[in-house]
């Protein structure tokens, strides 16, 4: 399914399954960004993002861009926090890149991948956010479940809010 659709900042949202192109890009940046300190190796990661292009609704893996450019990645996956096992599924790996920082692109990403989730037979959507970023999910209407869970908040939206 195509979900490219401009947005404010002149961006489109697509699954990764319409522009697999995108793959190396969105390991790479998710790789460096979380899983590289982690011990993860960068094909593990694309073999980890590769699964978004499998038929199955989860995990799936959606992409902000402008034309070719990369701009941004957020996935829906079964669970993003070991230490909580029974809450599922998640919105992860929400990133940016740098310079598209501060136009809307992040909240963007999070309003598609939630509303994608919704229509899934998903009545509650988590993440975990470290503090720094918390003040972003609030403002897109995310409460807050547990803080400080091993440096981490998590949050949740239930179907139906905004």
């Amino acid at each position: 399914m195509d979900l490219s659709s401009p947005a404010m900042s002149g961006h489109a949202i697509s699954d990764l399954k319409d522009r697999p192109d995108f793959l190396p890009v969105v390991a790479d940046r998710l790789w460096q960004a979380w899983w590289r300190a982690e011990g993860l190796s960068a094909a593990g990661m694309e073999a980890l993002v590769g699964e978004s292009l499998r038929g199955a609704p989860l995990p799936f893996t959606l992409v902000a861009h402008r034309g070719d450019t990369f701009l941004g990645t957020a996935s829906v996956i079964a669970n993003d926090l070991a230490a909580r096992p029974a809450f599922t599924p998640w919105l992860a790996a929400v990133f940016v890149e740098p310079e598209a920082r501060g136009a809307g692109i992040a909240a963007s990403l999070v309003r598609h991948a939630t509303k994608r989730a919704f229509r899934l037979p998903i009545e509650r959507l988590y993440l975990n956010a470290v503090p720094a970023v918390s003040a972003l999910y609030e403002k897109l209407g995310w409460s807050l479940v547990e803080a400080d869970v091993g440096g981490v908040n998590i949050y949740a939206v239930e179907n139906g809010s905004p």
